[in-house]
């Protein structure tokens, strides 16, 4: 049953919505114990939010069940971003996004696991490591990894808010088979959103259709006076789709994978993007990790994360709570970004990547002046195993991100759609949008499963 129908059940009261809130955390408690999805299961909160649905059901979410990704702000509920040093944080606020579906009768019924902070496309990177729903020995993808594993594997309607910097929507959307959106940047609003990179974080949806994701695009976009990177735009009407692009290099992938893609689109023209194609995956990580390394500066131990006795200089106790508290993938990060900005690097690495991202964002800006989508396989290779994760380089996993990273770096929408199996595993299809073109993202997924 799709969001709308579902709504629409609720507010004739043929759905019991205390009733089906209960089913429905009682089925991720016990999905939980195997799969890992979650880092908090809400059972108070959610039931709190059915009983006012049920005496009252208002709003284009009534009743609908909502999980939230663990690094977007719920009010009361541990809001940690799958790292160590945030455990036990409870906000006493909601993000714009979570506080608009609740607005709008939603029921937050928990937060998905993630990779610490987002860095990451496996969801190895923490300590709640969800598992594939097709596979228990593969990856759900990340870093939005347990938003994508109970989206696919939950028998309930229900949708997931998500985030993506450079993938973490795309690459788990793919994995798990469900239908992954990432917003133009600054259409949803950031406020409450713990940072990875504030240039390139996008809070968006994954649902088990494009419908439900539109839905609750429609309630969470909007200007927001508490974020500064918040658009006062509108959505551009136009949907009609009268010329699509495949990125040619895309498709150095396996041939199953590049058969199907191309089977599900008949009339299309081949195109290259060749500064993307060399420079987006270094000009993202330098961005990135430059705006993670200051971001995360914060968490010292003083007034955020955790804390320890307070021995030694100000740099000793520094450096022990964030060395016993950090993973290892996130001080890896934290140094890469804090050298690409030191004095004497900052010119050579920092401010050139950025120039970078401007050619890359023009590169784009040009292929759409032609074409109305573009597309690509969401990822090079199917779920792996994590006994394959295991061998790989950190360079071999930031260059898993090759096909996301272009348009999170250009601020683009985008989706993944499911377009069938190999190996019974998920395949997703990539489709990017000019700014503010959603719809066109939509009007394609009804083209391609039609």
């Amino acid at each position: 049953m799709n969001v709308q129908d579902f709504v629409n059940k609720v507010k004739k009261k043929e759905i019991d919505v205390v009733e089906h809130t209960e089913n429905i955390l009682k089925e991720a408690k016990k999905i939980n114990k195997d799969y890992g999805y979650f880092t908090v299961i809400s059972d108070k909160l959610a039931l709190e939010q059915a009983k006012k649905i049920k005496k009252e059901p208002k709003g284009k979410l009534a009743g609908l069940p909502v999980s939230i990704k663990d690094c977007i702000c719920v009010k009361g509920v541990e809001s940690a971003a799958g790292s160590e040093i945030l455990k036990g944080y409870k906000p006493t606020f909601n993000a714009t996004a979570v506080q608009r579906l609740i607005d709008e009768g939603a029921i937050i019924i928990g937060k998905t696991s993630q990779d610490e902070f987002g860095f990451g496309g496996f969801s190895v990177n923490t300590k709640t490591i969800p598992k594939n729903p097709h596979d228990k020995t593969r990856s759900c993808g990340g870093s939005s990894g347990g938003a994508a594993g109970f989206t696919a594997t939950t028998n309930f309607t229900h949708v997931a808010l998500a985030e993506s910097t450079g993938g973490s929507i795309a690459n788990p959307a793919s994995f798990c088979g469900v239908f992954g959106l990432t917003p133009t940047y600054g259409l949803v609003s950031r406020y409450g959103l713990i940072d990875y990179a504030n240039s390139l974080d996008k809070i968006g949806v994954m649902s088990k259709n494009a419908e439900d994701s539109k839905v609750i695009l429609d309630v969470i976009s909007g200007h927001d006076k508490r974020d500064s990177t918040s658009l006062s735009k509108d959505l551009v009407k136009d949907s009609k789709i009268k010329k699509i692009a495949i990125i040619k290099e895309s498709l150095n992938v396996n041939k199953e994978i590049k058969d199907l893609i191309l089977s599900k689109v008949k009339d299309y023209d081949l195109i290259s993007l060749p500064i993307t194609e060399k420079y987006a995956i270094p000009a993202y990580y330098i961005i990135a990790t430059a705006e993670a390394s200051t971001n995360l500066a914060k968490y010292s131990g003083f007034k955020y994360g955790q804390e320890e006795e307070l021995t030694g200089y100000y740099n000793e106790y520094f450096s022990k709570v964030r060395s016993k508290y950090f993973s290892k993938e996130a001080k890896r990060r934290i140094i890469l970004g804090t050298f690409a900005r030191m004095a004497g690097f900052r010119n050579a690495y920092y401010l050139k990547a950025m120039k970078v991202r401007t050619l890359i964002i023009n590169e784009y800006k040009k292929a759409f002046s032609k074409y109305d989508v573009i597309l690509s396989p969401s990822m090079p290779i199917l779920a792996p195993r994590f006994s394959e994760i295991e061998k790989l380089t950190p360079l071999e996993n930031y260059n898993m991100d090759k096909l996301t990273v272009g348009p999170n770096l250009a601020g683009l929408p985008h989706a993944s759609i499911n377009i069938g199996s190999m190996n019974n595993l998920p395949v997703g299809l990539m489709a990017i949008a000019d700014y503010l073109n959603e719809n066109k993202l939509f009007e394609l997924n009804k083209i391609i499963k039609d």
